[in-house]
Parts: structure tokens; sequence; C-alpha cells
């Protein structure tokens, strides 16, 4: 292959790239494909492969830490106490 003077991010990433991409674990990684926080890889002959930029609109829809936390807090049923 040939070197390539213009230096870009790669678009498919691997599942530990994909991983670390959005800082953390692959098994938390696999937990979220499952569960639909991150995207479903797309299968290159027998590759698994994420998108790049599908993992960043998934990043960016998970919730802040304070909705997270306040969804945590509403589920278990509790009020969230002005301060």
């Amino acid at each position: 292959m040939k070197s390539d003077p213009i230096s870009y991010p790669p678009r498919g990433l691997s599942r530990g790239e994909a991983a670390r991409y959005v800082g953390v674990g692959p098994t938390l990684f696999d937990e979220m494909v499952a569960d639909g926080r991150m995207p479903r890889p797309k299968l290159v002959n027998s590759r698994t492969i994420w998108d790049r930029v599908i993992l960043d609109i998934a990043f960016s829809s998970l919730p802040d830490k304070v909705d997270g936390l306040r969804e945590l807090l509403e589920r278990s049923k509790r009020k969230v106490q002005p301060r």
C-alpha cells in the first residue's frame, strides 16, 4: 500500500479501536452495542467495522452526567433535592 501524504483518521474502526475511541473498554462497548447506546457494526467481508462518524453521533446522544444522575434518581423514585 502506498504512503498517503494526507494524514486523516480512519473511517472504519475495529471493535477495540471503536471502544477506545468512545473511551470505554471492549466489554462495556459490547454491552452498549447490545442495548443500543452504540451502533451495530458494518460487515466488510468477514470483518466487523464501526463507522467513526456514526460513533460520533451515538456518543453525542449519550446523556450528560447530570441528566444521567437525574434519570437514575427518577428510576429509584427519589426526588432531586433543590440546593
